[in-house]
């Protein structure tokens, strides 16, 4: 019975710190990240529009190229594939 009851305190323990942890992470104050990069990120969202209730359009840069990128419930598509210089004239060069 003392090996019952001990399983059982080791067990509520683990549970206690994967809810914690669980919390945690859904607040975004805690995580799994590896070594930080120093530099721009590889991947950047630069602009959503929503276009309906389940369809947006978005800009994302990949490197020196931007993409436009439609998703929608069925999944995403490819729009239009651009050298990151045309859309930051576009823009202003705001980056």
């Amino acid at each position: 019975m003392e090996l019952f009851s001990q399983f059982a305190a080791v067990s509520a323990v683990l549970g206690l710190l994967g809810a914690t942890l669980w919390w945690l992470r859904r607040r975004g104050i805690a995580g799994f990240a590896a070594v930080p990069r120093a530099g721009r990120r590889r991947v950047e969202c630069l602009e959503r529009v929503p276009l309906g209730p389940q369809q947006t359009l978005h800009l994302v840069r990949f490197g020196e190229t931007a993409l436009l990128l439609a998703s929608s419930p069925a999944g995403c598509a490819l729009v239009q594939s651009l050298p990151l210089s045309a859309v930051e004239q576009r823009r202003g060069g705001v980056r």
